[in-house]
């Protein structure tokens, strides 16, 4: 199949829309404590769709997987689990820090390591990409999507500033701006981890292809063995969470009086369509890959910057930057701006390079 990275460059805006939107219905789910619909939405996330897809869109599934060798299959785990501990920080980021602030100052981070890493891991970095001049546009997009990132995180320190604390806690009741910071270096260093496994998983892929599958679906089986092993991260830790705060005890409690009792059937459906949509990212990511030709590894940092593209333009919706002066607002925008010119940079950049 012949690269066509404008159009991966599309997919990949698909895959951010995904990505920065599955939170969104989390938001309706009323009293129920967050690891319980955390895991709820993680097990169509992790395990449902990507089964589903894979077994509809990849003939003899389970065979192309038995016969993958226990190397790949084990990295492919190895860096699913790390990832997970990135997945469920994510959340956390999420809670202390918004939409908007918590997106950009994770996956600043994640969008560094997981472009920059694989290449070098490979060894084509410095023979394949530094070397040539439609690898030095890609670089270039990278740096310019690292800058439109620091930018919106600079702006989300500005609103911080804008703020009193009672305002602050209006739009995100459990705002914290240090414990948001921590947790969410922590998430965009664990999140790169995807990258990593997508790489290990290319013999997967590539099995999957010659079996003659369409090369747009050919990373649906690595995507399955790799979200096993965030899987494993997130139930253990959110069984965990269940087991310590007594989370079903809570969801059974009485509800005050005055108080309307929230739809168990509602929150359960808000979480199905959290988990779906999260999982799409990846559904589209694959696909967009898949068409950026010999420097695929800058998918990631597309994916990265749509994400936060998307992420961002929920925050406004959200009202999460209500109140913010004029100067910050400004911020935002030079920020996306910034992103978006990220996006076409790298792909202009693949294009060159066929």
């Amino acid at each position: 199949m012949t690269p066509n990275p404008p159009l991966g460059v599309v997919f990949h805006w698909l895959g951010g829309f995904a990505s920065g939107s599955f939170y969104v219905p989390y938001r309706g789910v009323k009293r129920w404590p967050w690891e319980i619909y955390w895991l709820i939405g993680g097990v169509f996330s992790w395990i449902v769709a990507p089964w589903v897809f894979a077994f509809v869109k990849v003939p003899h599934l389970l065979d192309i997987l038995h016969g993958a060798s226990p190397e790949t299959l084990k990295w492919c785990v190895i860096f699913g689990l790390l990832w997970g501990l990135g997945g469920l920080t994510y959340g956390l980021t999420m809670r202390y820090l918004g939409l908007g602030l918590g997106t950009a100052i994770a996956l600043s981070l994640c969008a560094f390591f997981g472009t920059i890493v694989p290449p070098i891991f490979k060894g084509t970095f410095f023979t394949e990409v530094l070397p040539t001049q439609h690898g030095q546009i890609v670089m270039l997009g990278l740096l310019i999507c690292l800058a439109g990132i620091c930018v919106i995180g600079f702006a989300g320190h500005s609103k911080n500033n804008d703020l009193p604390e009672d305002k602050r806690r209006e739009t995100l009741k459990e705002f914290d701006l240090k414990k948001g910071i921590a947790v969410a270096i922590f998430c965009g260093i664990m999140s790169s981890c995807f990258a990593y496994g997508l790489a290990a998983g290319d013999p997967i892929t590539a099995t999957v292809v010659k079996s003659g599958v369409d090369p747009l679906f050919g990373g649906l089986a690595t995507l399955c063995v790799v979200l096993l092993g965030g899987a494993t991260t997130n139930i253990l830790w959110c069984g965990y969470l269940i087991i310590k705060n007594k989370s079903l005890a809570q969801m059974a409690a009485p509800v005050p009086a005055g108080e309307k009792k929230p739809s168990a059937g509602l929150n359960f459906l808000l979480c199905v369509v959290a988990g779906v949509t999260w999982y799409l990212q990846f559904f589209f990511y694959q696909m967009g890959e898949s068409q950026m030709g010999k420097y695929g590894f800058s998918s990631w940092t597309l994916h990265m910057a749509s994400i936060i593209v998307f992420s961002s333009l929920w925050g406004f919706a959200l009202k999460e930057w209500k109140g913010a002066k004029t100067k910050t607002l400004a911020l935002v925008m030079g920020g996306l701006t910034l992103l978006i010119l990220s996006t076409v940079v790298i792909g202009y950049g693949n294009w060159l390079g066929g």
